[in-house]
């Protein structure tokens, strides 16, 4: 399968509200539009540190992944988080989401990031067992107030 990541552009508007969309009914979530017309435009917008990239298939975007820098406390260098991975059910096993993770893992390197990381839900096996391969698990907890 031959794979391309872009960076997102105005165009792709569509596709990226799809493919997000998609990922929110994976955790059985949903938000409504001015969330996703506020996410967009932070992602557009060119000093905001929010980004995002596609990946296509045969000019199909089949997958998405959004991160944002931030900096820390315990670096000088920023990190990167990885806020959100997506692949179409139909193409998973086919690189398309280790191909998404590296195109982030390039930037960090290319900006010279200190990290990049991510969660994911504890049950979610399929996306595990790639992350296995391509990061170290961390023992960290992650708690919350709101």
């Amino acid at each position: 399968m031959t794979l391309v990541i872009r960076a997102v552009d105005a165009g792709m508007a569509p596709d990226w509200r799809r493919l997000w969309r998609h990922y929110l009914e994976f955790y059985n979530t949903e938000k409504p539009p001015e969330i996703y017309d506020a996410a967009w435009a932070r992602i557009i917008a060119p000093d905001s540190g929010m980004h995002s990239a596609l990946a296509f298939h045969d000019d199909q975007a089949v997958g998405l992944v959004n991160y944002l820098y931030h900096d820390t406390f315990w670096s000088v260098e920023p990190r990167i988080y990885l806020n959100d991975l997506f692949v179409d059910p139909n193409v998973r096993g086919t690189g398309a989401g280790r191909a998404l993770i590296e195109y982030v893992e390039a930037e960090c390197r290319k900006e010279g990031a200190e990290c990049l990381y991510w969660l994911t839900a504890e049950d979610n096996m399929t996306a595990r067992r790639l992350y296995d391969k391509v990061s170290r698990l961390t023992p960290f907890i992650k708690y919350e107030i709101r």
